[in-house]
């Protein structure tokens, strides 16, 4: 426990002691790193703000001493800057002072269950670097390859990410990739279209509904949300999504919590948020159709997919992976030569 407040410190250590743990405390950052240096700590909760090296410092110190701690951050400044600048630094969570106990113990929980995977994720990501492909995702080009290891160096993390790239460069793929690279991948995966389904039903298909809460609404019914809890739910085409429910999602965002269509008790949900999108939210910003604040809550984790026709040397390797996928028999067909230079003179969209 890092915090140089010593009522802080001793109230949150006196807390973890009482619940069983061996907690211990220290008053800044530069005794966290001495006595990181000499014992090994299964998590690390840290003040944001101390005199000296921050805790957002710290979180980069720790992480290059010991890579596996995770860092739960402190704030008594619950902003969203404040939020996503936790997050970028690579903390695993953060909470806003004052909290209460069960937010901190459930922090810490999910801190532990995620060390937990991150050795076998380790030794997956190993067998990854030395091939062309992650997952369902294929590519040699520099733009992939910078995916493939943000993906590494996110997977574990449950701060929300925003995919952008025209449509049919894969954002999807990557939402599942990003997904099943991770300790989530033994929960759900729900992906959703936010532009296929009407937005009065949308609400109620993302929040769920008690019964009575409209004409029809005969049963209560769990929402995409709720379905997804411990996992991830993927919305595509976020840029579409109309104010009054980008207003709800913002508030789903900062508080973890939805309140179902009709309902008065809200429900906490533990959801990785990973939204897309193929337009220019900036653009959209600016002509007041997208909240700016939903969108630095989504953006913590940017990730940009360029169209192929920007990255060639993915051509050959995607007809490769294709063939092999649908001839039944690997290796089996191989493109000819004129089959692919032929490929590499398209202006591929997507």
């Amino acid at each position: 426990m890092v915090d140089d407040d010593d009522a802080m410190r001793d109230m949150v250590v006196s807390l973890l002691q009482d619940e069983g743990f061996a907690a211990h405390g220290v008053e800044g950052a530069d005794a966290a790193l001495v006595w990181l240096e000499g014992e090994e700590a299964d998590a690390v909760v840290s003040d944001i703000r101390m005199p000296g090296r921050s805790g957002l410092e710290l979180v980069g110190e720790i992480h290059a001493l010991r890579a596996e701690t995770p860092v739960i951050l402190m704030t008594a400044f619950g902003s969203i800057d404040s939020a996503v600048e936790a997050m970028r630094s690579g903390a695993f969570d953060y909470i806003t002072k004052p909290f209460k106990r069960d937010e901190l113990l459930l922090a810490l929980e999910r801190a532990f269950e995620n060390r937990a995977l991150v050795e076998e994720n380790r030794r997956l990501r190993r067998a990854v670097d030395r091939t062309s492909s992650f997952g369902d995702l294929i590519g040699e080009s520099a733009p992939m390859r910078e995916i493939f290891a943000l993906i590494r160096k996110v997977a574990d993390n449950r701060s929300s990410v925003l995919i952008t790239g025209e449509s049919g460069t894969g954002k999807e793929v990557v939402a599942r990739t990003l997904h099943f690279a991770g300790a989530r991948k033994d929960k759900p995966f729900i992906p959703i279209n936010c532009t296929a389904i009407p937005e009065g039903l949308l609400e109620s298909e993302l929040f769920g509904h008690v019964r009575g809460a409209f004409t029809g609404a005969h049963a209560a019914k769990r929402g995409l949300f709720e379905e997804a809890v411990g996992g991830t739910l993927f919305l595509d085409e976020i840029g579409d999504m109309g104010p009054g429910l980008q207003s709800k999602l913002l508030r789903v965002l900062q508080d973890r919590e939805i309140r179902p269509v009709g309902g008065n008790q809200t429900v906490k949900v533990d959801v990785r948020i990973v939204a897309a999108t193929n337009k220019d939210l900036e653009t959209e910003m600016e002509a007041g159709r997208f909240r700016r604040d939903l969108f630095y809550r989504l953006n913590v984790i940017p990730v940009h997919i360029p169209p192929l026709r920007e990255r060639p040397e993915d051509i050959g390797p995607l007809a490769d992976f294709l063939l092999d996928k649908h001839a039944g028999k690997p290796g089996s067909r191989r493109l000819s030569a004129a089959a692919r230079a032929l490929l590499l003179q398209g202006e591929w969209e997507g």
